[in-house]
């Protein structure tokens, strides 16, 4: 613990006349895109354990999980996995998507000997031994079968948690769709918090309005093509309300560029079937998951919340002699998990 997080602490003793309140535990979420996570820390860090045996995508995902949660101080952290079918539903809608997409040959650098498949086995073994330990924490999982991390994450900010103060963690920008006064995204690798001015500042482009530029952007990492020849730049210069705090659909679109002489407005018009598919393939907001998912996501994050289990943590811990990579690891559970333990037994209380 630093010395100004104590000093911290000691203040707000103080003030509070000897007890701190941690508030409630939905007062400040953290949101995990967990597939999002884990490959990024397994394709990075090439740590091995004592046997010489790589853990990277472990160490990685939990340094950074920590790391977030100490930046972030959220009163509960929730991490999504992408189910068993997640893709199903839009392959349903656009056959083509994510079937281009593959793990790339020798994703870990640090073990360039490995055959693609010996790799696949790692990173399943890993991300399965990374589930074991968060289920040691308390933070609670959502792996809800036939949808993606992307619609749970998704509803979750915006029909559970709307008016708790939720943070995002996640590399993919099709999150920024969802920043509002409640709601932002920290990007790992930008180092970098996402609020409304942040969005806008980057992009020229409100939240409000950032569907709208992904429809015309498209996503290439899953095979869903965009409108050529419109760009961010050239978007707005076409549709300058994009750059407003009032939120516009497509037919707003449509609208304006029929009363514009532009060859590219004519393209935006005949690229209505493209548009209109791509707003179901990429809307987070009203997805495309059933109201019986809904009601099972909102079962399982009302359950009381899981609570620190520090043995077996350990136990785990030893057994993967990952002495070096967390050579403190005492402290390091303490300092991060504590409240949100603290606040994961109220949960208890109140059942």
């Amino acid at each position: 613990m630093t010395k100004e997080r104590y000093i911290s602490i000691l203040n707000q003793i103080k003030e509070s006349g000897g007890e701190i309140d941690m508030g409630k535990p939905n007062d400040s979420v953290l949101l995990v895109d967990g597939m999002n996570l884990f490959i990024r820390v397994f394709s990075a860090i090439p740590t091995t354990n004592e046997d010489g045996i790589h853990v990277g995508g472990i160490v990685g995902f939990l340094r950074s999980l920590a790391y977030s949660i100490n930046m972030i101080r959220p009163t509960r952290t929730i991490v999504v996995f992408d189910g068993k079918g997640g893709s199903n539903r839009r392959r349903k809608i656009f056959p083509q998507y994510k079937m281009g997409r593959k793990m790339s040959y020798r994703l870990n650098r640090a073990h360039d000997f490995l055959t693609r498949e010996e790799e696949q086995k790692m990173m399943i073994r890993q991300l399965n031994r990374v589930v074991e330990y968060l289920e040691c924490l308390p933070i609670t999982i959502l792996n809800i079968e036939n949808c993606e991390a992307d619609d749970v994450i998704g509803y979750l900010s915006k029909h559970i948690f709307n008016d708790s103060d939720t943070t995002i963690l996640s590399t993919d920008k099709d999150f920024l769709q969802l920043v509002d006064n409640n709601t932002r995204v920290f990007s790992p690798t930008k180092k970098k918090m996402y609020d409304e001015a942040k969005v806008f500042d980057e992009y020229g482009i409100h939240p409000k309005n950032f569907l709208l530029f992904r429809m015309f952007d498209g996503d290439k990492s899953d095979g869903i093509p965009g409108v050529n020849g419109i760009g961010q730049k050239t978007l707005v210069k076409l549709f300058p309300f994009m750059e407003t705090d009032e939120q516009y659909t497509l037919d707003d679109i449509y609208r304006s560029a029929e009363t514009q002489k532009n060859p590219l407005c004519e393209r935006v018009l005949q690229s209505k079937d493209l548009l209109d598919l791509n707003k179901q393939l990429m809307d987070l907001e009203d997805g495309i998951i059933g109201g019986q998912t809904k009601l099972k996501i909102k079962e399982i994050v009302e359950r009381p919340i899981q609570r620190l289990i520090k043995h077996r943590f350990q136990t785990m811990f030893l057994e993967d002699k990952m002495y070096q990579a967390l050579p403190n690891l005492n402290s390091w559970l303490a300092t991060t998990f504590n409240r949100m333990n603290h606040l994961a037994e109220e949960t208890h209380n109140e059942n």
